[in-house]
């Protein structure tokens, strides 16, 4: 019989994210799996029908449709992108592309995609 420290055997550790997965990469790993069919979060500090700040988020699937989150996955998803970059100014909203786990500013993105012919 295995001899344990007071007779029990450890905790099993958490399993290691894969060291190629960066930072990134990794939050958008877990928020796919909490917004199935998500293709993008748009985080903000302000809700649109609000006019004091108040953390935000939307999911677009791959068409750009708007998908259904509730307010806890709302909160949840912006905690978690604003707590990964908090070197933001997160006044302007972000997009968090979950393919590629690229977080770009909202206008710039459109910018980009309006000079496309």
């Amino acid at each position: 019989m295995p001899d344990y420290a007071r007779g029990r055997a450890s905790a099993v550790l958490p399993a290691e994210p894969s060291c190629s997965a960066t930072g990134q990469q990794r939050l958008a790993e877990l928020l796919v799996d909490m917004v199935p069919g998500a293709r993008t979060i748009r985080v903000s500090q302000l809700q649109p029908d609000q006019t004091w700040p108040s953390l935000y988020a939307r999911a677009y699937d791959a068409q750009g449709e708007s998908l259904p989150l509730t307010r806890t996955l709302r909160l949840t998803a912006a905690r978690w992108v604003m707590r990964a970059h908090p070197q933001l100014d997160w006044a302007e909203p972000h997009d968090l592309d979950l393919a590629s786990g690229e977080l770009r500013p909202t206008a710039e993105k459109h910018t980009v995609d309006s000079g496309r012919c």
